[in-house]
């Protein structure tokens, strides 16, 4: 019986047989090459401007935000803390995915060295869980600030915060390891070929000519049981927020108390609702077109840290002002 394969040629899923591939097998190829944003090579020039702009707003935002809670002492607290830990989240997602995609798009140059492609995986998985982390904790710091506000300070302390942080950053760090050691570990016999700009896990996966669902149920088990517990969390936070806000006596009160959840809801809402509707388009937007998926995934990926120091800026007075008379002097 023939043994049949599917080969990723330009980003287009075709069956094809090991008798007439004309690849070789190798093991770990040394380069990948990088598409882009296939089927729109002619335009990459003109959609470099939107991504150019949105990773130089979210440097400056992101620079802008750690520069003010360091310079002003009545910011030193945890929710500014966490604050300055998701704008470092967010650079560091940022680079790991623009600069190379920049290059693409202006000079061309489409190859990935094997083990840059396998550091790259890790830094986007990585920060992207590391940024959910965070704002599981800045639920928790709102939880408290609102429903035990009397004990914040002795709840929340400075050590308690940065043990908080440190488990972020462990959790983030140990779990996104299988995703490159898997990656290494596979036979590659297809094509060095991937449909995008950037190297994720589930474009290597595809590239493998090996049994990978281990890889699979990892991911599984990546969105159901961190991810999904993440969101649970956050969740369970908010109702309890509510009911706290709902007895209080006034509508002003209400709304007061309320509005301190404004930014963190928001930048919540950024970075939670773009995942789920790319993760529903990936599964069943199978008619969807090739370029349209590339397009949502680099959106879903940058929109967050541009975002995030415009609703923290905009919507925390503290910050606001202070931007405000950093523009005046």
């Amino acid at each position: 019986m023939q043994e049949t394969l599917f080969c990723l040629r330009v980003g287009h899923l075709l069956p094809c047989s090991m008798s007439d591939s004309n690849t070789t097998d190798f093991t770990n190829p040394s380069t990948f090459i990088l598409l882009g944003i296939p089927g729109l090579e002619a335009a990459h020039v003109w959609i470099s401007i939107p991504f150019c702009a949105m990773y130089a707003i979210a440097v400056l935002g992101n620079f802008t935000i750690l520069f003010i809670v360091k310079m002003e002492p009545c910011l030193h607290r945890p929710m500014y803390y966490f604050l300055c830990m998701l704008a470092i989240t967010d650079l560091v997602l940022s680079t790991s995915i623009l600069p190379k995609m920049l290059s693409i798009f202006w000079f061309n140059s489409r190859e990935i060295d094997f083990s840059a492609c396998l550091t790259q995986i890790y830094f986007i998985h990585c920060f992207t869980l590391m940024e959910s982390g965070i704002f599981t904790a800045m639920a928790l710091d709102r939880y408290v600030a609102i429903c035990d506000p009397l004990r914040h300070s002795t709840i929340l302390t400075n050590p308690v915060v940065a043990k908080i942080i440190l488990a972020v950053l462990l959790r983030s760090g140990m779990l996104t390891l299988p995703y490159p050691f898997l990656a290494r570990q596979w036979p590659y016999c297809r094509t060095n070929i991937i449909p995008q700009p950037y190297c994720t896990n589930i474009a290597v996966v595809n590239l493998a000519c090996t049994d990978t669902r281990v890889s699979s149920y990892y991911g599984l088990f990546m969105l159901f049981c961190v991810i999904g517990v993440d969101v649970i969390f956050i969740a369970v936070s908010y109702v309890q927020i509510l009911r706290a806000i709902f007895i209080l006596p006034t509508k002003d009160a209400r709304l007061k108390t309320f509005g301190t959840c404004g930014s963190h809801l928001c930048a919540i809402l950024a970075f939670y609702i773009p995942n789920l509707f790319f993760s529903l388009m990936h599964r069943f937007g199978r008619n969807v077109p090739l370029h349209f998926h590339v397009l949502i995934a680099n959106v879903y990926l940058l929109m967050p840290p541009m975002l995030n120091p415009i609703i923290y800026g905009v919507r925390t007075k503290q910050i606001w002002d202070r931007l405000l008379r950093l523009c005046i002097h």
